[in-house]
Formats: C-alpha cells, sequence, structure tokens
C-alpha cells in the first residue's frame, strides 16, 4: 500500500499551483483505499506484486476519485469524507477540470500496465458508473420505486467498480480465464453488500458519513428499505408515503415520516437480511481458491464492510 500511494502520488503530479493544491486536498483523505486493496489481493493469489499490479490499482482508485469529484458537482455536495468537499472549497468549473484530469491519469496508468484487458476494463468501467449514475438519476425523475431497477442500478454505479478491481489484479498476475471470472462475481457481491450498507447509513444520523440524515431521499433516491416498505405495505398509510414519494421535493419532516415508514415497516432488517445472503454468497465464490492469507484476507474486508458504522 505505500509502493501504491507512492505511485498514486507520482501519477498526479503537475506543476501547476491551483491543480497541485487540490489534488494533495483530495489525496489527503485517502479514505479507506479498499478498492485497490482488492486489487493487490486479488493479484496475490497468483504471486508476488508486479509494476502492472501497481497500476491497475492506481488506476481504478484515481478513476473512482474522479466519480467522486465528478458525483459531489451533480449532487451539490458540500462535504466528502467528513471535511469539505472540492467543489464547496473551490467551485464546479475547477472540480469538474480536476475530475477530468484524475480520469485521464486513470487511462495513463491503465496503459502503463501493457494490458489491453486491463486497459478494456477501465474503459468500460467508466461507462458503467456513468451509465449507473444516470439510470439512478432517471429512476428518481420518474419516481420509480422497483427492486430490480435499485439493483440494475447499483450494479452499475458501484459493483461495477469492486468487480473491475478483482479482474484486474487476476489479470495483472497471469490468471486464467476462469479464475478471472470467480473472483469478478466475488467482487460484485462485496460490491453491492457495500452499496446496501451505504444505503442503510442515510436512514440513520453519523457525523462521520459527511451527509445528513436522509439525503438520498432529498435527491428523490429510494433505496432498498423504503422500497421493501412500499411494496409490502397495502393500507391507507402505505398510499400516503407513495404520495409523498411522487413529489418533486420533499419537506425534511417528509423526508422522516418517510424514513420511519421504512423502519417500521421491517425495510432495514430486510435489507441487512439481503447484504448477509450476499455475503454468504460471496464468501462461497472463493472456495477453489481453499484457505490461506489471501482469501481470509479478502473475506476480511467483505465481513468489514457488512459490519461498519460509518
Amino acid at each position: 500500500m505505500a509502493r501504491l500511494n507512492d505511485a498514486l502520488s507520482d501519477s498526479l503530479k503537475s506543476d501547476n499551483s491551483l491543480l497541485k493544491s487540490v489534488t494533495d486536498y483530495f489525496l489527503e483523505a485517502k479514505g479507506k483505499q479498499i478498492r485497490p486493496m482488492l486489487v493487490i489481493l486479488s493479484s496475490k493469489l497468483f504471486g508476488q506484486i508486479s509494476r502492472a499490479t501497481l497500476d491497475a490499482a492506481v488506476a481504478v482508485e484515481l478513476l473512482h476519485s474522479a466519480s467522486l469529484i465528478h458525483d459531489d458537482v451533480v449532487d451539490e455536495s458540500p462535504a466528502r469524507r467528513g471535511r469539505r468537499s472540492v467543489n464547496s472549497i473551490w467551485d464546479n468549473r475547477v472540480s469538474v477540470l480536476v475530475g477530468d484530469y484524475f480520469v485521464s491519469c486513470a487511462l495513463k496508468a491503465a496503459i502503463a500496465t501493457g494490458d489491453t484487458s486491463i486497459i478494456n476494463i477501465i474503459a468500460e468501467l467508466g461507462k458503467e458508473l456513468a451509465r449507473g449514475e444516470i439510470d439512478q438519476i432517471e429512476t428518481a425523475d420518474s419516481h420509480t420505486i422497483d427492486e430490480e431497477r435499485y439493483f440494475n442500478v447499483i450494479n452499475q454505479k458501484t459493483a461495477s467498480l469492486f468487480s473491475s478491481c478483482m479482474k484486474m489484479g487476476a489479470i495483472s498476475n497471469g490468471a486464467s480465464e476462469r479464475e478471472v471470472e470467480i473472483l469478478s462475481t466475488f467482487g460484485e457481491k462485496l460490491g453491492l453488500c457495500f452499496q446496501i450498507k451505504d444505503d442503510i447509513f442515510d436512514y440513520f444520523t453519523n457525523e462521520k458519513l459527511g451527509k445528513p440524515t436522509g439525503s438520498d431521499l432529498a435527491e428523490g433516491k429510494v433505496s432498498l428499505p423504503l422500497i421493501y416498505a412500499i411494496r409490502t405495505g397495502n393500507d391507507r398509510e402505505n398510499s400516503d408515503m407513495r404520495a409523498l414519494l411522487s413529489k418533486e421535493r420533499l419537506t425534511q419532516g417528509e423526508i422522516a415520516t418517510l424514513i420511519e415508514y421504512a423502519k417500521k415497516m421491517g425495510g432495514i432488517e430486510y435489507a441487512e437480511e439481503t447484504m448477509k445472503r450476499l455475503e454468504a454468497e460471496a464468501i462461497a465464490e472463493l472456495a477453489p481458491f481453499g484457505k490461506n492469507e489471501i482469501t481470509d484476507s479478502l473475506i476480511n474486508i467483505l465481513h468489514y464492510i457488512t459490519v461498519r458504522n460509518y
């Protein structure tokens, strides 16, 4: 990870003072770096870490970072990782351009691997992340409340990222097509767990998250707990909740009402159970690789994702 972070800093070097200030600020709060960890661990299943593995890890971390910077512009988010977002310190012009810079650096890192499969994964991932965000906007604007649509969106905007991490790590160290496929499925299920857990947080107050309770609902995003509650209820109160969700803009009081309804109807428990099922399925995917230090680490990361509190 030390080598990774050195490579990450090197890839973003610039003689432009403004660009350097923004990139330095963003890198000060690196986050958990779960995604590059997965690239490295996936590669280690097949031997020692190569330079291609590190370049692949840098590429995916930079592309992910670019998506966060751009998302904060789209969502007008004032905070990221417990402190002010890039767009709230500088402005949208700078944020969009810095995000673009990160994308270009990600592509350059992917090319440095010398592997066209990894370059293709990064290119496809960029498409999936953008399409997932657009589908989410469309779903919110049309007030669609559908579990299948929800999973389609989180597969594109979150699970695809984790799946790509596992694939790139394995490919960078010569894994077979079948081994890459297995690890890709593990990453996909891990990513679904990650997003479900993240969505559950929106129903509770936690300052460490850097966003207020109900922020997703304020943007029209209906996640699994409330989808379940709306789908299972059939009384007058349920009709009232559906009416609220058809509104273009919700008050804080209306958001609080929807959150409490989701909790009362067992939405949180349903989301937790779904996540735990996916966690078990993901662990089962690792069976062909046996029990060892690397598979233990992958399972530990998965478990951390499902039990974390921020």
